[in-house]
């Protein structure tokens, strides 16, 4: 599809050999689009994050296809798709991952550092991607003295902080509150999407589900139905 800025085909991931083999996800397809919030939802263990992984050019699938921005991720080579990844696809850790001996704005600068763009520069985008998320003047604050909804704002700001065309959430209210979490996914909702960026969500939480676009539901590996939303 022309809108289209995933299109996963025929995705299968095992782990192990012979009988003790495990296939995690089953030959799942499906396609996002820009300006989309797609939320993929299921138990836990049903393979939400393993099919996140190999969407997102972390983990290889074991068959199956993947096409982000048009480009074959897993036909590129490690160095390409290293870099195809760090200008294409931001991504929101579950637990953060933030560095606990940076301070908030270098914790934000690291994609534009790795990109190997000026060190001030990089800060000053820092801060400035902080302020769009709310947390302007704490830039020097060290990750430890945020509430957990703050830092979960410094990672979003950090997976930003590039410009990707693709946002990818990994649970994203797992370690927040009920209404903490509503408030990060509502600010995504208006802040962050937008007619040229695809945002997808991974998640078993129920009460964020109001903000999606279309929910596609995952069970034992497999892609069982998907739902349009109307907002």
């Amino acid at each position: 599809m022309e809108n289209a800025a995933i299109q996963a085909t025929g995705l299968t991931k095992s782990f192990g050999e012979g009988a003790a083999a495990t296939l995690a996800v089953r030959g799942a397809t499906f396609e996002a689009h820009y300006g989309e919030m797609l939320f993929i939802v299921g138990p836990s263990g049903s393979g939400k994050t393993t099919l996140l992984s190999m969407i997102s050019g972390i983990l290889r699938p074991s068959s199956g296809s993947v096409t982000v921005k048009g480009a074959n991720l897993w036909q590129l080579d490690a160095d390409d798709l290293a870099e195809f990844r760090l200008r294409t696809i931001g991504f929101v850790f579950q637990d953060f991952h933030l560095f606990p001996k940076l301070t908030t704005a270098e914790n934000v600068a690291i994609p534009l550092v790795l990109r190997r763009e000026d060190w001030n520069a990089s800060l000053d985008k820092g801060e400035q991607m902080l302020a769009i998320v709310g947390l302007k003047g704490r830039g020097q604050l060290p990750p430890v003295k945020l509430s957990g909804g703050e830092q979960q704002r410094v990672a979003i700001a950090r997976a930003l902080v590039g410009d990707p065309e693709l946002l990818i959430l990994d649970e994203p209210t797992a370690s927040l509150d009920g209404d903490t979490g509503r408030m990060i996914v509502q600010f995504v909702r208006e802040h962050v999407l937008n007619p040229t960026r695809c945002v997808l969500i991974v998640t078993h939480d129920a009460r964020i589900l109001e903000f999606a676009d279309r929910v596609v539901h995952m069970e034992d590996g497999c892609i069982t139905a998907g739902t349009e939303k109307t907002l």
